[in-house]
């Protein structure tokens, strides 16, 4: 047993930890979850767009964006002048049963 196991939890519970963890972390920042949530209702946007709709900095929304596409949670598409981000929904789908079985098991 190492320090991430769970006593007595399913091994698909034990398994799914560490990407369910990566998208907690991901997660659990209030700007994270307004870009994500402004990506979801468009097919793609530039960061330029996310700038202007959240007054934010670019660099500060530049590094958010980061921690999306790194939890896997946020695609990121290189087009010329102007790359793209779009939300995973199949991945946010895959985080979402794996946070609910993780949850159901929590409380059997």
């Amino acid at each position: 047993m190492n320090n991430l196991d769970i006593p007595g939890a399913p091994a698909r519970v034990q398994r799914d930890l560490p990407e369910l963890a990566a998208g907690f972390a991901a997660l659990a920042h209030p700007a994270r979850l307004r870009i994500l949530c402004h990506l979801a209702c468009r097919e793609a946007c530039c960061c330029r767009e996310i700038v202007d709709a959240f007054d934010l900095a670019q660099s500060t929304v530049s590094q958010h964006l980061k921690v999306l596409v790194d939890a896997g949670l946020v695609r990121y598409v290189p087009e010329n002048r102007r790359s793209r981000y779009m939300v995973d929904r199949d991945a946010l789908a895959r985080l979402e049963g794996r946070m609910s079985t993780f949850l159901s098991s929590c409380c059997a």
